[in-house]
């Protein structure tokens, strides 16, 4: 086994949310009168903290008024949080790890909140060995969730891979030196994600779990 523990980030990579995610950024700054932010500008922001996020997807947002958009942004959010759904094959690619003795991981741009209600609707937090959040600590590209995630698991930079959809999941593995995976199926363009020379580029659940089973 090359990687004995495997973190994965949630939206884009596990769950299909980054079209809700879209639209509730576009939606917040609708109703607070804001510029809205075309999809691909709001998208890029899914997996940063708060505050990075924000500052690029409306930049013109006073930081007093943060989180009255927060405000907006979860109502917006929580009305499609019912038909999101995780990526058709995640569920059991996630069980046949485990199953084999890989110690599975997230590292997430959501909050805390955010991702226990994901876990807990999905039923998947059994299969989580642990779990870290933009909000608990340094949110991506920071590597602070990567090396907290290898402290608590007494593990070493290479026994660890990061899984993510987004150019900031990849800064985050290089900055932990760590290896990663990127798959084109979420925020982020496939394209801009293999210039970033992760170890591989996956367009599908199936071929993320074909590469897995080759390499990890």
């Amino acid at each position: 086994m090359r990687y004995p523990l495997i973190v994965f980030d949630w939206d884009g990579t596990l769950m299909d949310s980054t079209t809700g995610i879209t639209v509730a950024i576009q939606e917040a700054a609708r109703d607070m009168g804001l510029p809205v932010p075309g999809r691909e500008q709001a998208s890029h922001v899914i997996g940063l903290g708060l505050h990075d996020a924000l500052r690029r997807a409306v930049p013109g947002l006073p930081a007093e008024k943060y989180m009255e958009f927060v405000d907006h942004y979860r109502r917006h959010f929580q009305a499609q949080q019912e038909n999101m759904e995780l990526f058709q094959g995640v569920r059991e690619l996630l069980a046949l790890l485990r199953d084999k003795g890989h110690r599975l991981a997230v590292a997430t741009g959501k909050s805390r909140r955010g991702l226990d209600h994901a876990l807990q609707a999905t039923g998947l937090a059994p299969l989580f060995a642990a779990t870290r959040c933009a909000d608990e600590t340094n949110p991506k590209p920071h590597p602070a969730m990567l090396l907290e995630l290898m402290s608590q698991m007494a593990l070493a930079n290479r026994d660890l891979l990061m899984i993510g959809d987004t150019s900031h999941d990849l800064g985050m593995a290089e900055s932990a030196g760590v290896d990663a995976v990127a798959v084109g199926y979420g925020a982020h363009p496939i394209e801009s994600l293999s210039a970033l020379a992760p170890r591989a580029c996956v367009g599908s659940v199936v071929e993320l779990g074909q590469w897995l089973t080759a390499n990890a």
